[in-house]
């Protein structure tokens, strides 16, 4: 008599607490992992197609436990709504001799009675969770359909939400590469300001700045991320075009008079803010600076600082100031700004500016 263990769910996108949690109960259990991707859920609806959904669930599997698979039934039904009750008795119809378990989070414990069927569910399997410090489980509910808390540690925040609204990153590395690749959740978003080749830019420069970051072990590697894939979004108004000069005289007139290619610094900064939720002061200041550079920069205004000029496909062999970046961060952004405005005299580019002189001055001396 084998094991089986249900883990339904919209996975949009797939995380890797949803990873953890159903490898720990897998394990917890003895059983197979069975995850069920929703094409039309009851209670919320998804972002990304049920296309990308799966293909990112197929992704992420090649890092989970051997006997996991991934079942198309709620993909391939003709019903308006996934019920659970259904997607139950499809899976008692194909194991009749076998136990099954159905795994739901603990954000959905107290919601349970509201299922449909749910009595009939508990009765036709063993559901599981995971508790979890930030939900207050009911435990009247517990009791009266027969749940088992599995009760072990490290399952991680599990919200998808999360990484949709840029707060975590904790996502598998292909699964972030296919995402990237296909433009979905905030890269979409983000790809309706900037051109393509813009895009690919600002998609090496996130991925160099979370590498530096997490290489000399900064804290909070995924703001260098967010940072780095949002900080040329101004790109969308050219420099010298009379929108960039309007936006400027009415959102940052105290900066209007610098060189018309740094407005798109200040324009992102807007965008980041206005478009895009982003409040954290650090990487509001990290685009507002990334393109003159300031004084008194932060960890996260340099390391940014320094992935924008350095990426590998800016054209140029950059693999010293790569490695100077990863060995130590600050010493890179030193070799960066000494590179940068070798670079910039050599072909008679404007430099002089109050940030950039502060920048020079503070860094370089």
């Amino acid at each position: 008599m084998a094991n089986y263990l249900i883990f339904g769910g919209t996975f949009d996108p797939v995380h890797n607490g949803h990873l953890r949690m159903a490898i720990s109960a897998s394990l917890s259990l003895n059983a197979d992992i069975i995850f069920v991707p929703s094409k039309s859920p009851r209670w919320k609806a998804p972002t990304a197609d049920v296309n990308h959904r799966l293909k990112m669930l197929k992704l992420a599997m090649k890092d989970t436990a051997s006997g996991s698979q991934i079942s198309d039934f709620e993909i391939n039904s003709k019903a308006e709504i996934n019920y659970s009750i259904d997607t139950v008795k499809y899976f008692l119809k194909k194991y009749p001799n076998d136990n099954l378990f159905f795994l739901i989070g603990a954000d959905q414990v107290n919601q349970f009675p509201k299922w449909k069927d749910a009595e009939e569910i508990a009765a036709l399997t063993q559901v599981v969770f995971v508790s979890r410090p930030e939900y207050d489980i009911d435990e009247s509910i517990v009791k009266t359909y027969k749940m088992r808390d599995l009760k072990f540690n490290g399952s991680g925040d599990i919200s998808s939400s999360s990484f949709r609204e840029m707060k975590s990153l904790d996502v598998p590395a292909n699964v972030l590469k296919y995402i990237e690749d296909n433009r979905l959740y905030f890269i979409g978003e983000i790809a309706k300001y900037i051109p393509s080749a813009r895009l690919d830019h600002s998609i090496q420069v996130a991925n160099l700045a979370y590498k530096i970051a997490k290489v000399n072990k900064l804290p909070n590697p995924e703001k260098y991320y967010f940072t780095g894939i949002l900080h040329d979004i101004g790109k969308t108004y050219s420099g010298d075009s009379k929108d960039a000069i309007e936006f400027m005289k009415e959102h940052y007139p105290e900066w209007i008079h610098l060189p018309k290619f740094s407005y798109h610094q200040f324009i992102g900064e807007y965008l980041a803010k206005e478009k895009f939720g982003i409040t954290d002061k650090d990487m509001l200041e990290a685009i507002k600076y990334h393109c003159t550079g300031n004084k008194n920069m932060s960890d996260l205004a340099m390391v940014v600082y320094a992935s924008d000029k350095i990426e590998p496909t800016r054209g140029f062999d950059s693999r010293f100031l790569i490695n100077s970046c990863l060995k130590n961060y600050k010493q890179g952004f030193i070799d960066t700004l000494i590179d940068n405005k070798k670079y910039l005299l050599a072909h008679n580019k404007d430099i002089t500016n109050e940030l950039t002189d502060a920048c020079f001055e503070m860094y370089i001396k």
